[in-house]
């Protein structure tokens, strides 16, 4: 018998993406603007379709308060605040998410990186393997032998590659086990996260590559550095000798490490929360209520045929979406030579 298959999916990556590349549309259910979250369960029913999901969770950032804020003052001090139209969205993500019978995680203090790397943690106890479903490149070191990850791009999930460890690999020069220490190196601009001087991310898989850890480095930069000069140049293996790289370094590893003991409340029962088929009465009253395909959603997330016939969606037509145009189809994957890695869920 198959491992099931967790769908662990980054609500507020995807929220935020829908909400820019489906603005045009003006989607609004009884006066409130509803386009994410139509795009947001649009991408959920393709995703759970790509991957052959068994369960799905779907984590959002507690907006009320933030251990990492509260800690580090300057984690994401830069970012403007959410628009109003976005923020009023995410509470009706949250409420459509769990009419369907979705487990929806809001972890206190946390964020939704934090629900993703207790779920890719926490899958293998239970029997389970899982495919987190994000944007952020901070889950890249969530891949391994259990979890992969689906890395949503521009073009929705159809779009998007599914990334192993050798995949990673070569989108990235590092394995999973290294991204931390590239992305500790290198920072981060968007969460106000500044790198070793010197150290963008190609210069950090030159380094990592040499050295194989961000530890070796700094050890071997206070040894003399002879193999940091070789791996990165004179003048950078002086930079990683230095009092402040290790500083900045550490607080980048210590700020950037995801919480991986939120309390799921996941069983992967028949019947219980979460695990597919979801109620057919559940997925016509949400789907219908945001315009959506219901029989398409019925058979993604119930796993059959909709059991009576799916009656057309009525909508204010001052509120209905646009017909969305077909995108031309992707070309196929070609070989690239002996690093190429064929496609494969696990």
């Amino acid at each position: 018998m198959s491992q099931p298959t967790i769908l662990a999916v980054d609500g507020n990556s995807l929220l935020h993406r829908a909400f820019h590349a489906s603005a045009r549309t003006g989607f609004r259910i009884e006066g409130r603007p509803a386009w994410a979250v139509r795009g947001l369960l649009s991408q959920l029913v393709a995703a759970v379709d790509r991957v052959c999901a068994d369960a799905v969770v779907v984590g959002f950032d507690d907006k009320s308060h933030s251990i990492r804020k509260e800690r580090w003052p300057i984690y994401k001090a830069q970012r403007e605040p959410k628009p109003e139209t976005l923020q009023q969205q995410f509470e009706i993500a949250i409420s459509a998410l769990t009419a369907l019978g979705i487990v929806v995680v809001v972890p206190p203090g946390l964020e939704a990186d934090d629900v993703l790397a207790s779920v890719s943690a926490q899958a293998p106890g239970l029997g389970a393997r899982t495919v987190v479903a994000t944007s952020d490149r901070d889950s890249f070191s969530l891949i391994d032998e259990h979890t992969r990850m689906l890395r949503i791009l521009n073009g929705g999930v159809e779009a998007s590659p599914l990334l192993d460890p050798a995949r990673l690999a070569m989108v990235t020069g590092v394995r999973p086990e290294q991204y931390p220490d590239l992305a500790a190196l290198r920072g981060d601009a968007s969460d106000n996260l500044a790198g070793v001087p010197g150290f963008g991310a190609k210069t950090a898989v030159k380094l990592l590559t040499s050295l194989d850890s961000a530890e070796a480095a700094f050890s071997d930069a206070l040894a003399g550095g002879e193999r940091c000069k070789t791996a990165v140049g004179a003048a950078r293996a002086r930079t990683l000798a230095t009092t402040e790289a290790r500083e900045r370094y550490d607080l980048n590893r210590e700020v950037m490490s995801m919480v991986t003991t939120a309390d799921l409340g996941l069983d992967l029962s028949e019947g219980q929360r979460g695990r597919l088929p979801l109620d057919e009465e559940a997925v016509r009253e949400v789907f219908g209520r945001f315009d959506l395909h219901v029989a398409g959603a019925i058979r993604a997330l119930t796993l059959q045929e909709p059991t009576r016939p799916v009656e057309p969606n009525y909508v204010d037509p001052r509120w209905r979406a646009p017909a969305p145009s077909r995108p031309a189809p992707l070309p196929p994957l070609v070989p690239t030579g002996p690093a190429y890695v064929q496609e494969t869920l696990f």
